[in-house]
């Protein structure tokens, strides 16, 4: 079982950054994939970065140059440093872990969230 417990989040305005950090348990943490969905009001969960054990990543198109997904295996955490916010960005943002792809289904654990509110 892998507890994952996310923390960051908050309220910025467009332009500005923030750092959400996934702290995950379990002792083969540097063995699992991780990744960051995000569910904005009224849309569908979408995939935002992956990062796989060996620290390859993956990102969408719509946050490539602005976000950066990495881990640090010693602490069991991930992290999503969130650079040139849009109001777009807005949503309940999900850590993940041991799965694959940009299909929720395909990710075995998921955090309880984390809010990001970017205003105008």
């Amino acid at each position: 079982q892998v507890q994952l417990v996310e923390s960051g989040g908050g309220l910025v305005q467009a332009g500005g950054s923030l750092r959400l950090s996934c702290a995950a348990s379990g002792r083969t943490f540097s063995g699992y994939f991780m990744g960051w969905f995000r569910r904005a009001p009224g849309k569908q969960r979408e995939l935002v970065a992956t990062i796989t054990s060996g620290g390859s990543t993956n990102y969408a198109d719509s946050v490539k140059g602005r976000f950066t997904i990495s881990r640090d295996n010693a602490k069991n955490t991930v992290y999503l440093q969130m650079n040139s916010l849009k109001p777009e960005d807005t949503a309940v943002y999900y850590c993940v872990a041991q799965g694959y792809g940009s299909r929720p289904e395909n990710w075995r654990y998921w955090g309880q969230g984390t809010q990001v509110t970017v205003s105008s």
